[in-house]
């Protein structure tokens, strides 16, 4: 594919996304491949390959004579990255920052004490570095330096933590910090209380104890939905 077709084909593919996951095209609708192509001005092969990646994430279905069928939400693959930052971009987007939140809540707090466990010492100076680079970013509104380091601490717990069910939400974090800071649902600094329980978490599992770098990984999830409570209620 040409750069310029990779370009149709994203264009494409994330306005679609958006629309039919912000309930532009409710379920039940029907997408007509001509009548995208004609729209998008873009071909019939670019038309069908996003429908193919649009049908991989369970948005919609191809029916013979029938056309591109939207499918209902409760059957949309909501882990896949793209979706979760389609929802994040929409209306839904408390709700479904809140979901995200819960289910960290749930996960990571076990992840970090499983990670203390089984972290290697070349993960733990990682875990380490970017609690640090965190800090260091934690003032003076460089809130996408921060979501670096943010980002990166969070999926060295989750690959830390030895499970590999754990390890493949690491995607999905990532989408739930970046979506916070590109939608603004946070403060212009990082909560200080927050950055130091992130410094705190990569002592915990450097020092191999469990339990505190559980609890502690559960005081930022439940800070983190205080925040949205004031952020995106």
């Amino acid at each position: 594919m040409t750069t310029q077709a990779t370009g149709l084909h994203t264009h494409v593919l994330d306005t679609l996304g958006l629309a039919i996951t912000a309930g532009e095209y409710p379920p039940g609708s029907v997408l007509r491949t001509d009548e995208l192509a004609q729209r998008f001005d873009v071909s019939r092969t670019v038309v069908r390959e996003v429908v193919r990646v649009l049908e991989s994430m369970h948005l919609v279905e191809s029916r013979r004579r029938v056309g591109v069928t939207v499918r209902a939400m409760e059957e949309w693959n909501v882990y896949d990255p793209r979706v979760i930052r389609w929802r994040l971009a929409g209306a839904d987007r408390p709700r479904q920052l809140r979901s995200l939140t819960v289910l960290r809540s749930a996960v990571e707090p076990a992840a970090a004490g499983l990670a203390a466990v089984h972290a290697t010492p070349e993960q733990c100076r990682e875990l380490t570095e970017q609690a640090l680079g965190m800090v260091a970013t934690s003032r003076g509104r460089q809130l996408e330096a921060y979501l670096v380091h943010d980002i990166a601490f969070h999926r060295v717990v989750l690959n830390a933590s030895g499970n590999e069910m754990f390890a493949r939400l690491g995607d999905v974090v990532a989408e739930v910090l970046a979506g916070r800071t590109h939608h603004q649902v946070m403060f212009d600094d990082p909560d200080p209380a927050a950055v130091t329980l992130h410094v705190q978490v990569a002592e915990a599992v450097r020092e191999r104890d469990g339990r505190r770098a559980e609890e502690l990984t559960r005081q930022i999830a439940v800070g983190a939905l205080r925040e949205l409570d004031v952020l995106a209620p």
